[in-house]
């Protein structure tokens, strides 16, 4: 987590009602900043518990602007900001089917769930078992028993269910990878943290019939991709 200082583990000490208050106070900062604008995502945001989705001893952190470390290589929780940072240029609405690359805590995943509905699916794959675990249990305790959950390599996507109107990479890579474009719909929206000389951007590409859009939103900082197409930097992310 270079970039950020991550607050020191703690017992946790704050009741469900204190930390559901910080939550419907991050959803009006998230507003006010201009991060939130969706109704789906605010509402996804202002139900699903994020305290939920963290190791007990940063459970009182929930909603600080850091990354939170979990279990796994290198794994975090990204910043509240974050997901919304993500979603809302996705377009990310009820009745998509839905790609994430990098399961993290599952509470992105459960926050996808809320927006797509009923109608929609949300497919999470993630490289390393021990997040894929954490994870996993998270969303279980939560009820979420309908996302499909994949433990694999997720440059490869998973294209048994594609294609996917949306598709969201939350780990940073010199491009996107190859299979993800091809098991995007066209007219489907992909958001990923590019690198490119050290320095990260996160870039929404939208699939046209001849060609792929893209555009830069801003720039971020995100652990690196991991397996086949995974950043090449020594070892990869």
């Amino acid at each position: 987590m270079e970039g950020w200082i991550v607050p020191p583990p703690k017992q946790p000490e704050k009741s469900r009602e204190e930390l559901r208050t910080e939550r419907e106070e991050k959803v009006k900062w998230l507003i006010r900043h201009g991060f939130l604008r969706s109704e789906r995502i605010k509402n996804a945001m202002l139900k699903v518990p994020r305290e939920d989705f963290i190791p007990p001893s940063y459970k009182d952190y929930a909603y600080l602007e850091v990354p939170l470390p979990l279990p796994g290589e290198n794994a975090t929780i990204s910043c509240p900001h974050s997901y919304p940072l993500f979603y809302e240029p996705l377009g990310l609405d009820r009745g998509h089917k839905f790609l994430e690359v990098g399961l993290g805590s599952g509470y992105g995943t459960a926050l996808a769930r809320e927006v797509v509905g009923n109608e929609g699916l949300v497919v999470s794959v993630e490289i390393d078992p021990l997040t894929f675990e954490f994870a996993k249990g998270n969303l279980d305790i939560a009820g979420y028993h309908d996302i499909m959950l994949v433990r694999k390599d997720g440059g490869l996507g998973y294209p048994e269910m594609s294609p996917y109107d949306r598709i969201c990479v939350t780990a940073a890579c010199e491009e996107v990878p190859s299979p993800l474009m091809e098991q995007l719909e066209i007219g489907g929206k992909l958001i990923a943290p590019i690198t490119e000389y050290g320095v990260q951007t996160l870039v929404l590409f939208e699939k046209e019939e001849k060609e792929v859009k893209q555009k830069a939103i801003c720039a971020v900082l995100y652990v690196f991709l991991r397996g086949e197409y995974g950043v090449k930097r020594g070892e990869n992310g």
